[in-house]
Order: C-alpha cells, then sequence, then structure tokens
C-alpha cells in the first residue's frame, strides 16, 4: 500500500469547497457550478470520504449530494433503458432461437 500525500495545491482547493459546501444553498451560481464540476471531474474518494466526513459542513453536504450528486441524471435513466432492452433483445433471441 502507498502512501499519499496531497499537494498544497489540493488541500487548497478541498478546503475552498468546504466553504463553499458550508454556505450551500446560499451559493451563486458560478460557485454552484464549481461545486458540481468538482464531484463529478476532480474529486477523487479520499477527497470525498474527507468532505463528508467533515461534521462542520455535514448539512451543507448532505443537501448539495441530495440535491445533484444522488438523483439520477437523464444519462443515468438511458443507460438503464439500454441496459434493460439489450437485455430483452438476447432473451427473445435465445427464445426464438428455441423454438
Amino acid at each position: 500500500m502507498t502512501i499519499q500525500e496531497s499537494s498544497p495545491a489540493a488541500l487548497a482547493r478541498r478546503a475552498h469547497i468546504e466553504a463553499l459546501l458550508a454556505a450551500y444553498p446560499d451559493v451563486s451560481t458560478e460557485e454552484h457550478g464549481v461545486l458540481v464540476s468538482y464531484f463529478r471531474r476532480e474529486a477523487n474518494a479520499l477527497d470525498i470520504g474527507m468532505i463528508a466526513s467533515n461534521p462542520a459542513i455535514a448539512s451543507g453536504y448532505a443537501r448539495f449530494r441530495g440535491d445533484h450528486i444522488d438523483r439520477f441524471t437523464l444519462k443515468d435513466v438511458m443507460k438503464g433503458v439500454a441496459g434493460a432492452a439489450v437485455l430483452v433483445l438476447c432473451v427473445g433471441l435465445i427464445m426464438f432461437r428455441a423454438l
């Protein structure tokens, strides 16, 4: 197992995100975009764990997560529909072949 040390830039970035979450939902549109982008593209599992375990921002983090992270997006629904369609098609082909 390797020991990972966070760079000062990463620590500063996480501190900025925590400050925004402490103020959530009273953040500007730009700050809101920063939060969404951070959690969807930048944050690794360690960052998310560190943020989630901070009791000072627990309510803002829980609300942000409920509003944006834990919700199904149209992309998620389309993936589910496509997967179900492939499954139905495979079962249908197997049943057709068995006749």
